[in-house]
């Protein structure tokens, strides 16, 4: 199985930062790549960076890597990690939106699956914190068709990893407590998928 990271955002992509200035999306979705990269490929799993450029990729591109490595492998065996830190604002102003969630493409997908095992780990390693889901169609994977997973064809889901515009969130976030939290939520969500 070929695990994909896809590091949101680059360098130059505006906005993208906390509401002070000192956080950046595109850094922080680049550290947690490197460490989660890290940990699976120590227990011996084939990991790559989509993107390990420092600049913003365009989407077509990022899609244009993912499937030509689908056409490789064969979609059945690659999955897509898309890797980003939520906003509720314009980066302005400090706000209360909280919360860890995944999205899906809408409708019932082989996503799915890797989806809710990210929310089994999550809710383990996240105690305290909001687990924003939507449980309507029987799982619990927010559905929306961004374009890095309506364009691949391998299982592919977008993590949003708390709030940069909310003070608490950040604090977590930044902590060395909170961003293990965060790499581990994902280490065993992919764990979890590739054992069933």
């Amino acid at each position: 199985m070929k695990i994909l990271l896809d590091n949101g955002h680059g360098i130059d992509t505006p906005g993208k930062r906390s509401p002070d200035g000192h956080f950046r999306e595109y850094a922080y979705n680049r550290y947690l790549a490197f460490r989660i990269r890290e940990q699976l490929t120590a227990m011996g799993l084939d990991v790559q960076l989509l993107v390990p450029e420092r600049e913003d990729i365009p989407l077509p591109e990022r899609c244009k890597r993912v499937n030509k490595i689908c056409k490789q492998y064969g979609s059945d065996q690659v999955l897509l990690i898309s890797l980003h830190v939520n906003a509720a604002g314009n980066g302005k102003e400090w706000l209360n939106s909280r919360g860890w969630c995944c999205f899906t493409t809408t409708g019932q997908t082989k996503a799915d699956a890797l989806a809710t095992c990210l929310y089994e780990t999550a809710q383990a390693q996240l105690p305290g914190h909001r687990i924003r889901k939507d449980t309507a169609d029987g799982d619990p994977d927010l559905e929306k068709d961004f374009y890095i997973l309506r364009h691949t064809s391998c299982p592919a889901v977008l993590t949003e990893n708390l709030f940069m515009d909310n003070q608490d969130d950040l604090a977590f976030l930044e902590s060395a407590e909170g961003s293990q939290a965060i790499v581990d939520l994902h280490v065993g969500g992919i764990r979890r998928y590739l054992s069933l």
